[in-house]
């Protein structure tokens, strides 16, 4: 992502640095903003990650990130966990709904941003609809896209294709063979 990024450009000079958010390398109190797009639900240890960003964050700055929202509000996402599941019931692979869609909590999200020390934290969910050309799309991206495809490989090894295929199944069984719309939501978290 950086290196796209940085091949893209911006109108102003702009450092661009990969970083361990556990660690920045960066000096107290240097920046206005600090802004994460759909990572905080990666990080080892939130709490300890928000406390090294508001280290970083200058008095009165803003930590602004977003997270998807749990698992049921959003369609496609729902549906291919379903779907896989099915194949392996016994151990469900359950990435999607443990990572991703495991911290959409507001009362988790405000706890851990308190607990890390910012005194306020505004949330807002943003509803919209996720449009595919067709259902395999969502599968594909989903089951080979993610970091589900090592638990669907972990339960089958060359299953990934089979496990695509049931995916794009139910997906089209839902939505119609395409193009193909799902209810997708996020939410927007201010901590300062």
């Amino acid at each position: 992502m950086v290196a796209h990024a940085e091949s893209v450009g911006t109108t102003r000079t702009v450092s661009w640095r990969q970083a361990d958010v556990m660690a920045l390398p960066y000096d107290d109190e240097s920046f206005d903003v600090v802004v994460c797009q759909f990572g905080v639900m990666f990080f080892p240890d939130r709490v300890a990650a928000y406390r090294e960003v508001r280290r970083v964050l200058r008095p009165g700055g803003t930590f602004l990130f977003n997270i998807w929202n749990a698992i049921e509000h959003n369609e496609f996402a729902a549906v291919v966990t379903d779907a896989v599941s099915t194949l392996y019931p016994e151990d469900p692979p359950v990435f999607l709904t443990r990572t991703p869609h495991g911290h959409g909590s507001p009362a988790e999200i405000e706890a851990d941003a308190g607990a890390a020390g910012f005194k306020k934290c505004e949330l807002f969910q943003l509803e919209n609809i996720s449009i595919a050309s067709t259902p395999d799309v969502p599968a594909i991206a989903y089951c080979q896209g993610t970091p589900l495809r090592n638990e669907i490989e972990a339960r089958e090894p060359g299953g990934l294709q089979r496990a695509t295929a049931v995916a794009a199944e139910a997906i089209r069984a839902r939505y119609g063979t395409g193009p193909v719309e799902g209810r997708i939501s996020a939410v927007i978290v201010r901590a300062g």
